[in-house]
């Protein structure tokens, strides 16, 4: 009987051994264990920080959704309202076209907005708080689209109230575009809730 104890015990402690989680090359349904938080920053954003302006908010794509990021965008001391508005939707349109922050591009942020693109006021017939784009908003990307609407709506260059006129440089209508929950957590698959706008 001891001797068949004795021979047992190897069999048994290769069988406990084999019980062990082993490294495996063969994919799981799992993925890879996430090393950091994305769409989180460290801290306050060096390009946030970096000139005095009116603070502002731009929204960059981050995963599958629109996330809010601090900006600032310089507006002459004594400018007019109607010029002001024009002046910060054009710094809007710059910050969302630079590149983000090499902080930021860690987190996964990223735009969709096109570099060049060029705001103005309203025409004689347009709403006073229309800004027509160099580009045919139908032209641009959902994403950058989406971004555009909801840094524009909620911001010193529109009225406010969550939505903004936008038009191109053709005879095109415009469209009043409203910034959404579905548009900020779908901007790819999610177009801006729209109605045509007749002019003043």
């Amino acid at each position: 009987m001891t001797v068949r104890r004795l021979l047992a015990l190897p069999l048994l402690g290769a069988l406990l051994t084999g019980c062990g989680i082993r490294a495996t090359e063969v994919p799981t349904d799992f993925g890879p264990a996430p090393s950091r938080v994305p769409c989180s920053l460290a801290g306050p954003d060096a390009s946030a920080q970096s000139a005095h302006g009116l603070p502002v908010q731009v929204f960059l794509l981050c995963g599958a959704s629109l996330v809010a990021v601090d900006r600032t965008v310089r507006v002459p001391e004594g400018t007019p309202d109607a010029r002001r508005r024009v002046i910060v939707a054009q710094g809007l349109l710059d910050q969302l076209a630079k590149s983000p922050s090499a902080a930021e591009r860690s987190a996964g942020y990223t735009t969709y907005v096109p570099g060049g693109l060029g705001v103005s006021g309203p025409g004689p017939k347009d709403p006073e708080d229309t800004l027509r784009l160099s580009t045919p908003p139908a032209r641009l990307t959902s994403y950058a689209l989406a971004q555009l609407v909801c840094t524009l709506s909620d911001s010193a260059a529109t009225e406010d109230d969550g939505s903004v006129i936008l038009g191109g440089p053709d005879t095109a209508p415009l469209r009043r575009y409203e910034c959404t929950d579905d548009l900020r957590d779908h901007p790819g698959s999610t177009q801006p809730p729209s109605t045509e706008v007749t002019g003043a």
